[in-house]
């Protein structure tokens, strides 16, 4: 990698002596929760992380250089600054020649984890297709960029928001192995069955590094998604998420709302007609992602 690679030595120190390292986007501080909820939120998930053993990479971008462990003040102005770009992989080479800052999305995150040494990665929810795909091609990068990175991603599913039998289409069509956390209902992020299933369950984190460790003596390069439910008692109530769902969406019709501005359209539509509920969801979601990405990750530090 360039110059504009920087891995902290924490991390650094962790991946050579083969102990437990989970890497962190930084999008949720920079674009997905408002100031000052963002910063504490990323600084409660790397205590998290530290309180069960394992090493925290929170992944960015400060001044073009793509950083593997931000430190706390790389946080704090992370958080803080507007002008953050939202950078997926595509956005890595600008940043990196115009010297910008960025919260790296779950393909970018991802890519700079795997390059780092980093197995585990812990995110929200995962990107994915987008309704009326079949005439917009509206379709995550993180899908593509996961069929090519070994890693394993924990996730509450994709949002609601999505089209989300067409992103379990895609996903097996990648090639990429699903697994769900405890279950087989497919979780849709502010709940915690979407409506739809997946084929395999696996019920701890050992469960979760064996098939790591079987897809890597396959020699395959696709990642490993955990779909891990939100808690049923910390969701979206799923009469109200259905009502609001199907409101928003037509408003964004009516206002004729397309392209890259409608997840962000929809979301803050679903967070005003929640009365804000839908963020402490989001909140909780992530605390679970990251304590199961915190164990997995101590789990397949153990098989090495």
């Amino acid at each position: 990698m360039p110059e504009s690679f920087r891995v902290s030595p924490e991390v650094a120190e962790a991946v050579a002596a083969g102990r437990p390292v989970l890497a962190l986007e930084s999008t949720i501080i920079t674009h997905g929760l408002p100031r000052p909820r963002n910063l504490e939120v990323g600084l409660e998930a790397e205590r998290i992380v530290r309180e069960l053993g394992a090493v925290p990479a929170t992944i960015g971008v400060v001044d073009g250089v793509a950083t593997v462990g931000l430190s706390e003040a790389d946080l704090q102005r992370l958080s803080a600054d507007p002008a953050v770009v939202k950078a997926s992989v595509r956005d890595l080479p600008v940043l990196f020649a115009k010297e910008l800052s960025g919260g790296t999305t779950v393909a970018a995150t991802a890519y700079l984890a795997q390059r780092a040494g980093v197995r585990v990665f812990s995110t929200g929810g995962l990107g994915g297709v987008h309704r009326e795909a079949q005439r917009t091609f509206d379709e995550s990068a993180d899908l593509p960029a996961l069929a090519e990175l070994p890693i394993v991603l924990v996730s509450a599913g994709v949002k609601s928001i999505l089209d989300i039998p067409l992103t379990l289409e895609r996903l097996e069509t990648l090639g990429l192995t699903v697994l769900g956390y405890g279950t087989t209902d497919y979780p849709g992020f502010y709940i915690a069955d979407s409506g739809y299933d997946v084929d395999y369950a696996v019920s701890s984190p050992e469960e979760v590094a064996a098939v790591a460790a079987a897809r890597d003596a396959l020699g395959l390069r696709t990642a490993v998604l955990v779909a891990n439910p939100v808690p049923e008692s910390e969701q979206l109530p799923v009469g109200l998420h259905a009502e609001i769902l199907a409101k928003a969406l037509a408003a964004a019709e009516a206002e004729g709302v397309s392209g890259h501005d409608t997840t962000p359209f929809l979301l803050d539509y679903i967070q005003r007609e929640t009365g804000g509920r839908s963020l402490d969801v989001n909140v909780a979601v992530y605390r679970g992602n990251v304590a199961l990405g915190a164990r997995i990750a101590a789990a397949l530090s153990a098989r090495c």
